[in-house]
């Protein structure tokens, strides 16, 4: 299992102070010290306040923060989870997500959904009822216009007139494309055009509002792997070289009993077919965060001279 650390300001409680440049160096320094595989944040260009009041939290453009994470480390992967594909063009997605995987040196994993905060689609200019349509659009131009950047692509809403002048990004033939969401439309899309799958194991009701189909269990977790390496398989695609995400359940390192239950989860949950896992750390402050980060490598094991998140045989 490798694990991910999802930046501390993505907490709904985590302090102001990890906006500031000096302190999400020190957590990606940490985090790729301690022996994380990557480190992750979400977009949310314009969040309300009311999700922001009712469970949501800080937000810094995925961009712009990974390449300064870039710049302060040396192997740990950036992963965006999630870029929203249906917010912009797919050039200009393909641009952005492009050049954080140059200026990183091809450590870029684009991890990319639908999104689903009808607000935000409203606040961006984006009809939230497209946001399949322009997802399925953008992650077949995105390939495209990575492996063949001359070649004029079009869309409903967009269309280059002519050959593009355009840099290829840094990973051939083009960075991972990890895709979230639960649902058979995610499956379809991890098949058709990923290289790794984020379903969110979580309560129907949290499901629905997140608009995606619930998987409330490892079993179910499992349920939906098969499913997922079935279709792999009757594409011609071996199911080995797609990596399945999931989200380390919370755990208080300092009681054995929590740990030895996150433990025995992300057993399950790789014995299920996970290959990562997210962790939520403390985000209290950013000593807190810090410390916990230590010790949960410490916890689990993790090796940092591999430059990846690999636990002990």
């Amino acid at each position: 299992m490798k694990y991910t650390l999802e930046y501390p300001s993505e907490l709904p409680s985590a302090a102001d102070d990890f906006l500031q440049p000096e302190v999400i160096r020190a957590v990606a320094v940490q985090a790729e010290s301690t022996g994380f595989s990557a480190v992750a944040l979400s977009e949310h260009p314009a969040p309300s306040v009311k999700w922001r009041n009712n469970g949501g939290h800080n937000t810094l453009d995925p961009i712009a923060a990974l390449s300064f994470m870039a710049a302060a480390t040396s192997h740990i992967r950036l992963m965006t989870n999630l870029y929203v594909l249906p917010f912009r063009n797919p050039y200009l997605s393909a641009k952005a997500l492009g050049s954080l995987d140059l200026v990183s040196g091809g450590r870029l994993i684009a991890g990319v959904g639908a999104g689903y905060l009808g607000s935000e689609f409203a606040a961006v200019g984006v009809d939230l009822r497209r946001r399949a349509e322009l997802l399925d659009e953008a992650l077949a131009s995105l390939r495209t216009i990575w492996t063949e950047p001359e070649k004029p692509v079009s869309g409903a809403d967009f269309a280059a007139v002519g050959p593009v002048w355009l840099q290829c990004p840094a990973q051939r033939p083009h960075p991972p494309i990890w895709i979230g969401g639960n649902g058979t439309a995610a499956i379809r899309r991890v098949v058709e055009h990923g290289d790794g799958w984020m379903p969110i194991i979580a309560s129907t009701g949290m499901a629905s509002a997140m608009r995606t189909a619930a998987i409330e269990n490892t079993e179910q977790f499992g349920v939906a792997v098969q499913r997922l390496h079935h279709r792999l398989a009757d594409a011609g695609r071996d199911p080995s070289t797609v990596d399945i995400q999931v989200v380390c359940p919370p755990v208080d390192l300092a009681d054995q009993a929590s740990l030895s239950n996150a433990r025995q989860t992300l057993d399950e949950l790789a014995g299920h077919g996970a290959t990562w896992a997210v962790v939520h750390v403390d985000g209290a402050s950013p000593q807190a965060a810090l410390d916990y980060i230590k010790a949960f490598g410490e916890a689990m094991d993790l090796v940092a001279e591999r430059g990846v998140s690999e636990t002990q045989p």
